[in-house]
């Protein structure tokens, strides 16, 4: 159970919801990004909300569901992040409360007999990289992170713009962004399958865009295991600039 809930925060992560951050992690220093691929970054950037308004962005509160329908699992969560890489999430399901967060340097968790334990390794470098938020996009140089276009895909009768978004560490994300719309609608990893730990596709479908505060933001996040149905995310209220203090992301 808590390696699903883990996943599950790692989820709500990957919609790019996360105020940008100063994260640094290794530079890539032999590879650039392809024009074609910062072509297609910016008018995803662009159709955000702009550069302007996403880097005005201090801090953010987002809460919301999440489902598990082949588990007949439901729950609730609720998203923190702040500049500076901070970020915490509060999830309740059956019963129990869970928290993970990262204060900048330091990532840390609960677990449902209530002790509380600081992460390190594979769970720590993954915390890292949700960190970086929007900043992931913006200033993708300052990470080592390099975006590479791999053409067109069409998907249910729709064009779209394939990125492969490749991290400093190795870690890989192919994009699929809307050629009209300009917005991410898929997302595409090789990671550990969150019900049998054996890795395997991820894939994570973006809909319902509303702008809020000037930015387009996807409401329901559908996640797939290898080809079934996993989780649906859906966020009922999003804030931003609300005074968060760093203190709140710190290790209890």
């Amino acid at each position: 159970m808590k390696r699903i809930l883990i996943f599950a925060v790692v989820c709500l992560f990957s919609l790019g919801l996360i105020a940008s951050s100063g994260a640094e992690l290794t530079a890539q220093e032999t590879k650039k990004s392809d024009a074609k691929a910062m072509q297609v970054l910016e008018k995803m950037i662009e159709a955000m909300g702009g550069r302007k308004t996403m880097q005005a962005v201090k801090d953010m509160t987002a809460t919301g569901t999440m489902e598990m329908p082949a588990m007949g699992l439901e729950g609730s969560a609720t998203l923190y992040t702040k500049e500076g890489n901070k970020f915490r999430m509060d999830i309740e399901i059956m019963g129990m409360s869970i928290t993970q967060a990262f204060d900048g340097e330091v990532g840390w968790s609960t677990n449902p007999q209530g002790g509380v334990e600081e992460l390190s390794g594979e769970q720590l470098e993954d915390m890292k990289r949700q960190a970086l938020g929007d900043s992931a996009y913006l200033e993708p140089e300052k990470h080592g992170i390099v975006y590479t276009s791999k053409g067109q895909e069409k998907l249910e009768d729709k064009n779209y713009d394939v990125l492969l978004m490749s991290y400093a560490d190795g870690f890989e994300v192919t994009m699929y962004i809307d050629s009209q719309t300009h917005l991410t609608y898929k997302t595409l990893s090789i990671a550990p399958n969150p019900m049998t730990g054996v890795e395997g596709e991820l894939e994570s479908f973006s809909t319902d865009y509303e702008k809020i505060g000037g930015m387009m933001v996807s409401h329901t996040i559908t996640t797939f295991a290898d080809g079934e149905e996993f989780m649906i995310i859906i966020l009922d209220e999003i804030k931003f600039d609300t005074g968060l203090d760093d203190d709140f992301f710190k290790m209890e």
